[in-house]
């Protein structure tokens, strides 16, 4: 199984959302699920992992299918130095015993070319990086995720997920 992963923000908490697919190709959503963190911890520039991190894992405690791959919304290396990035944290804290694919949309300052790939007619890549598993295999499975554009359409479906409202 395959968990995606989506944190929203608002002044004092986040709402974290996952996920549950089987495959890479899959259209469908296994299972889903949604926490409201308050407190949280302060934004500290260029140690994003400090803030998110500790949602991911609360999020994660909640999961109870067996997970084999981790699809974050952010980077697992940063620019051209590969600093550890929010992915590499969390291989870390999971004892490098689940790999972890970052997909962002934006281009962190030195993101190295090999990084990207192109979905659908888009011409703005998606930025892939990886840990546990080899780069052009973590490339290969995002380009093969399912939906047209160049966000896959279940990545596209936790990060509306994590900014809904809980009720």
């Amino acid at each position: 199984m395959i968990l995606a992963i989506d944190v929203a923000y608002t002044d004092n908490s986040a709402q974290v959302a996952g996920v549950v697919f089987e495959s890479w190709a899959s259209s469908v959503v296994l299972n889903h699920y949604l926490i409201t963190i308050k407190p949280i911890a302060d934004y500290e520039s260029g140690q994003f992992y400090k803030r998110e991190l500790p949602c991911i894992l609360t999020l994660l405690d909640l999961v109870q299918e067996p997970i084999d791959m981790i699809v974050i919304d952010g980077y697992v290396y940063l620019g051209a130095e590969q600093t550890a990035g929010l992915g590499q944290h969390l291989y870390a804290a999971l004892v490098d015993k689940i790999p972890v694919i970052g997909v962002a949309k934006n281009e962190f300052r030195g993101t190295p070319k090999e990084f990207e790939i192109l979905r659908g007619q888009s011409v703005k890549p998606l930025y892939v990086s990886a840990i546990g598993i080899q780069l052009a295999q973590a490339k290969h499975n995002v380009q093969s995720m399912y939906g047209k554009y160049r966000i896959p359409e279940l990545l596209k479906q936790v990060d509306h997920l994590s900014r809904t409202t809980q009720k």
